[in-house]
């Protein structure tokens, strides 16, 4: 399977446990010509601008794979949301949802409540 494949389905993965703990998704695959955003989910007044990302192995620790420059256009693109939608009565946070995948294809959640922040 290609990284796409597997990175929609780490992405459904994450959008089932999301709805499991009572968060209604928004919107997948949230684009702006600057960036995107994974996920965005609501939970009564919050809501998660969810990264998903996705590893099988790495020597680099799956935590260290949202840089700087990568949280930055996440966040602009969240800003843009929030201002078109005007969230203000609303707590806006940036979530990490890091999926590890096993030698059997199994997936493996640790989801990281305001992972990064502005």
């Amino acid at each position: 399977m290609n990284k796409r494949i597997f990175g929609n389905q780490a992405e459904t993965y994450v959008t089932n446990h999301l709805q499991k703990q009572g968060y209604t998704i928004v919107e997948r695959n949230y684009q702006k010509r600057y960036g995107e955003i994974d996920i965005i989910a609501r939970k009564k007044d919050v809501y998660a601008f969810v990264e998903v990302k996705l590893r099988r192995s790495s020597p680099i620790p799956i935590e260290a794979s949202i840089p700087w420059a990568k949280q930055r256009k996440i966040i602009l693109v969240a800003r843009e949301y929030i201002a078109r939608n005007r969230l203000i009565n609303f707590v806006c946070r940036f979530d990490a949802a890091l999926v590890q995948m096993d030698h059997n294809d199994a997936m493996h959640l640790n989801y990281i409540e305001n992972a990064f922040g502005q």
